[in-house]
């Protein structure tokens, strides 16, 4: 059998000239920058890219070495926690990353604790000297889990040396999620040192401070942004080791990193890829040669949503495809359920297939970076480099990681990050399926495990702060507007058996209307307004008759411009007299807008219009006298 194949050589080589030429054809006229597109730092998306020239490989994870699968365990119980572990262990997991109550990423439960008879009952029966990894999550100014944890292991006889754990201490991280330190940083970097060189001389391999960029992404903030905060808490930390008396190869050694995967495959891909080539160059400046970090990855919490969850299932698919292609040496999947509560055995395992099932039988670890020479996303790698360096320079000019917090300097950059992300999710140009779009207001109810969120207060030892506060960072869900509807909604319906309604208007036939009313089923229904839809109308005493049956407050018009223009402001004075609240109409139609709100239409709903505000403003209007 011939792998030639001249069939190739038959047609004309393209260009893209060529591609040029049609796609003016199809614009007609229009500019071509209406294919560009940006991200929510600026950078530049190009509708198509050549193959990059020169490109290298990114270096990542030892050649065709999978990732770690690591799940989380965070039942307060630890008893169950233990249970939970060696189930995940015994089913697919390598590493076991332990959140503890508190922590910055409990996600509202954790170890309810990380004393030494807690650890103990959670370490039961494992074998960690097994092959398997341990990621610690300890919790600021609460007990030290990492010596705790150290002991034990020591009076249990294990070589430290044989063990993969991450210590994970990440103070920096922590107190920018809360907005509060215990002391200023100066004061803390001493003791925070000698514990790390403490168990660096006790025969840990570490890594043991990490620089998670966690925080910036959970609370809405732009990939430069992530990556300039992990690289200047990295490069805090860095100096912090050295002053303590580490050498500055062996403290580069002790820092790992951690940064989140969502659905934007592309963009996830370029930001990891971005982060090694970032460091590289501070190893550079320091004086070291570059070997590659350790370089955790979580799926977003962020992009999480409590309506259709199992649509969290193709995020977080995406995200670990992204991560995991981009040379993640640790992977943590968010279970689908945990925006609801914490998660239960099936939630787990699908977290954990899901990244069984990309290695496995997809095989994503066998290639290493495949992205090089890929144009889209060797120039995104590019943009984010320089962004986030320029960023980190920034920080670094403004006294390092803790005085930019203390100034407000970096929480100032996410909020506008943050504001822009909620336009875009509140006039659905960011779609989040299942929740601004293609709601189901009919969704069965999901299991989660029946244990209440654990908050610090509650804990046996509860944090007082000194006055060391600044802005927080803290966690939002993009869905979470949307949502709060949804469960406005609920609450009417428990209280009177029907949910709020809103009655679709449809003029004329079936391909007059269908679009629209299509539209208008699912902007009103994502806030939780139950579309009651209708046949074609082409009298407006059935319509009018038809309105007052359905018993909703609202309507909508919903048909095609070329039937607005004929019969929508007729449509309009009889739903006014047959006692609509409200009148909506579906399109715009800016020649027919006066004419129309002189008929009575009241407002207009169109594809990138805040479908938020409006969502709100219906409520209003139906729960008024």
């Amino acid at each position: 059998m011939t792998t030639d194949l001249p069939l190739a050589s038959d047609f004309p080589q393209a260009t893209y000239e060529d591609w040029r030429k049609l796609v003016d054809g199809v614009l007609k006229g229009a500019s071509f920058e209406k294919l560009i597109s940006k991200t929510y730092d600026g950078l530049t998306i190009e509708p198509i890219y050549t193959r990059a020239k020169n490109a290298t490989l990114v270096t990542a994870r030892p050649a065709a070495m999978p990732w770690q699968i690591m799940q989380r365990i965070d039942h307060p119980d630890p008893v169950k926690a233990n249970k939970i572990a060696l189930h995940e262990l015994e089913n697919g997991a390598t590493g076991l990353e332990i959140e503890f109550a508190g922590g910055a990423g409990a996600r509202g439960f954790g170890v309810i604790d990380a004393g030494p008879e807690t650890l103990q009952k959670l370490f039961d029966g494992i074998v960690l000297d097994a092959g398997i990894s341990i990621a610690l999550n300890p919790v600021l100014a609460r007990e030290n889990a990492g010596e705790n944890l150290a002991a034990l292991i020591e009076a249990k006889g294990i070589d430290p040396a044989r063990l993969d754990l991450r210590f994970n201490y990440q103070a920096l991280s922590t107190m920018a999620v809360r907005g509060a330190a215990p002391s200023g940083w100066r004061e803390m970097q001493p003791p925070f040192a000698k514990v790390v060189a403490g168990l660096m001389r006790r025969g840990f391999k570490g890594p043991f401070v990490l620089a998670d960029g966690r925080p910036i992404h959970d609370a809405g903030g732009s990939e430069v942004q992530e990556l300039a905060f992990a690289l200047s808490l990295a490069v805090a930390y860095l100096r912090m080791l050295e002053a303590g008396g580490v050498e500055l190869d062996t403290a580069r050694e002790g820092l790992s990193f951690r940064l989140v995967a969502d659905a934007d495959q592309f963009l996830t891909m370029a930001k990891f890829r971005a982060l090694r080539l970032l460091w590289a160059r501070v190893e550079q400046a320091c004086g070291l040669a570059p070997k590659p970090a350790f370089v955790a990855a979580e799926t977003a919490w962020r992009m999480l949503t409590q309506r259709d969850p199992y649509v969290n299932m193709l995020r977080a698919t995406m995200a670990t495809f992204a991560a995991g292609l981009a040379g993640a040496n640790a992977i943590t999947v968010l279970p689908h359920t945990l925006a609801l509560g914490l998660p239960d055995a099936f939630a787990r395992r699908v977290a954990r297939n899901t990244q069984l099932i990309l290695l496995e039988e997809s095989n994503l670890a066998k290639v290493s970076d495949p992205a090089a020479g890929s144009g889209g996303i060797e120039m995104l790698t590019q943009q984010l480099c320089a962004a986030a360096w320029a960023l980190f320079q920034e920080i670094e000019a403004a006294g390092g990681i803790f005085a930019a917090l203390q100034q407000g300097l970096i929480q100032g950059k996410v909020a506008a990050t943050r504001s822009a992300r909620e336009a875009s999710i509140a006039r659905r140009r960011d779609v989040l399926t299942g929740a601004s779009e293609f709601p189901n207001l009919r969704e069965a109810q999901v299991a989660v495990e029946d244990v209440k969120p654990v908050t610090l207060a509650a804990t046996s030892d509860a944090i007082t702060f000194a006055p060391q506060t600044f802005a927080p960072l803290a966690p939002i869900r993009l869905a979470r507007p949307f949502e709060a509807l949804r469960d406005h909604s609920d609450d009417i319906l428990s209280r009177t058996g029907k949910r709020p309604g809103v009655f679709l208007a449809n003029l004329g036939r079936p391909s007059d209307f269908t679009a629209r009313a299509t539209f208008a089923k699912s902007f009103f229904e994502s806030g939780g307004i139950e579309a009651i839809d209708s046949e074609g109308f082409s009298d407006t005493s059935s319509l009018a008759a038809a309105y007052k049956a359905s018993g909703a407050d609202l309507a909508c018009l919903c048909s095609s411009d070329k039937v607005y223009a004929e019969r929508a402001a007729d449509a309009a004075r009889a739903l006014q007299i047959a006692g609509a609240k409200h009148i909506y109409l579906a399109g715009r139609v800016p020649e027919q807008e006066a004419s129309l709100k002189t008929a009575g239409v009241d407002s207009f709903i169109f594809a990138g219009g805040d479908a938020l505000a409006v969502l709100q403003d219906a409520y209003r209007r139906m729960e008024q006298p």
